[in-house]
């Protein structure tokens, strides 16, 4: 967390929390969601573009002890909607070595590769809490150029680096937020837990 949004929060500890107005999309992109966004059946907002803003939202980006992710913006808590999974990751060959970085440039090294019901691609690391990432559309030939799926599409390895194979394991994509102890819509649960 930056040290001014540090020094925000002991200023202004009272700052009540925002609900709704931030997406993170299925490729990695930060949206700004106004109030026509936030609507049923919207479009998901307009992507964020200011590279100064984008690395203070990653800079930022965490995870409260409910499994609702957030961004500290200075005093106030702005919580995400998530369209899939908190972490986005990209697929890369890089001289022969595979590499996954997430959505805020940092490396990913997963522990465990799984396939939602939709074909997605998932991918779980070791720490705790358990960070959990999808991979991006545009990585899916790459993915498969690097794995040896089964016949009926639920199941196969991924050949992550030499000797090292992660089994694919099957997920239900509605189930993948409870299996990783996540909120995909801190809205959503605002508005049910207002009731």
């Amino acid at each position: 967390m930056d040290d001014i949004v540090k020094q925000a929060l002991v200023k202004w500890p009272n700052v009540p929390h925002c609900t709704g107005w931030l997406m993170l999309d299925r490729r990695g992109q930060w949206r700004l969601r106004g109030k026509a966004a936030q609507a049923p059946l919207a479009t998901p907002g307009t992507a964020i573009r200011h590279e100064a803003l984008l690395g203070f939202i990653n800079r930022n980006y965490e995870r409260d002890d409910d499994g609702q992710w957030f961004f500290q913006n200075g005093p106030q808590r702005v919580y995400v909607e998530l369209a899939y999974t908190p972490w986005i990751v990209r697929l890369a060959d890089m001289d022969g070595a595979l590499c996954l970085a997430d959505q805020t440039g940092a490396a990913f090294e997963p522990a465990h590769a799984w396939i939602d019901d939709a074909g997605g691609i998932l991918f779980s690391d070791d720490a705790t809490p358990t960070r959990v990432a999808a991979l991006h559309d545009h990585d899916i030939d790459l993915f498969a150029n690097h794995a040896t799926l089964d016949d009926e599409g639920g199941g196969g390895v991924f050949h992550w680096r030499d000797g090292v194979d992660l089994t694919l394991q099957p997920i239900v994509r509605d189930a993948v937020g409870e299996h990783f102890d996540f909120v995909a819509s801190p809205a959503k649960r605002a508005g049910t837990q207002a009731r």
